[in-house]
């Protein structure tokens, strides 16, 4: 047993999945790993930090809890805007781009998803991965943010890369997307 704890903390993930476990720990019966999950859980060695989500210790990435949530996802919108320098405004909350719209919080953690097309969410265009998660680029969140709030206002568009944004934007197949870009770009663009 002590020889899985090894293989846990070996991984550099700070959060994981039931999926992660399963691999991790080479564990092919779905009642044997539920078996040492829960052992661990009352040992205290994993942390439950929702159905099928646990963290190594109360130090774990809250960005990495967000992805680790729904596959796929990842980081987008105001949280990757605000590191970038694009917009001042502070959130406690995490937004990231999912499957479909929900908003909850876990342990603290308040986590905002947002749904995007599947075209758009299962591209891996403009999304970095970076400590265990998924991480908008500056102009892939712009573009997210433009695609679902037509009229966002953005404190300083100094650091987008334009020409970046022009080769993302088919991903989402959305003239009205493209006709967007174009007018902040007019706008912001010097």
């Amino acid at each position: 047993m002590d020889n899985l704890i090894a293989k846990l903390y070996q991984s550099s993930k700070t959060v994981l999945t039931n999926k992660d476990l399963a691999l991790l720990w080479q564990e092919t019966s779905a009642d044997n790993l539920k078996a040492k999950i829960a052992y661990y859980v009352k040992q205290g060695t994993l942390i439950r930090l929702t159905r099928a989500v646990f963290a190594k210790d109360k130090n774990y990435n809250p960005k990495e809890l967000a992805t680790s949530l729904y596959t796929p996802s990842y980081i987008s919108f105001e949280t990757a805007l605000r590191e970038a320098g694009i917009i001042f405004q502070h959130y406690e909350t995490i937004f990231a781009a999912g499957p479909w719209p929900k908003t909850m919080t876990i342990d603290k953690t308040a986590i905002t998803f947002r749904k995007l097309k599947d075209t758009v969410l299962f591209s891996p265009a403009g999304v970095d991965n970076q400590d265990n998660y998924g991480l908008a680029s500056p102009e892939r969140a712009f573009l997210d943010m433009i695609y679902l709030f037509p009229e966002y206002y953005f404190d300083n568009l100094r650091s987008i890369d334009w020409e970046k944004c022009f080769e993302l934007v088919k991903i989402y197949g959305n003239s009205q997307l493209i006709e967007r870009l174009k007018n902040y770009q007019k706008k912001y663009a010097q």
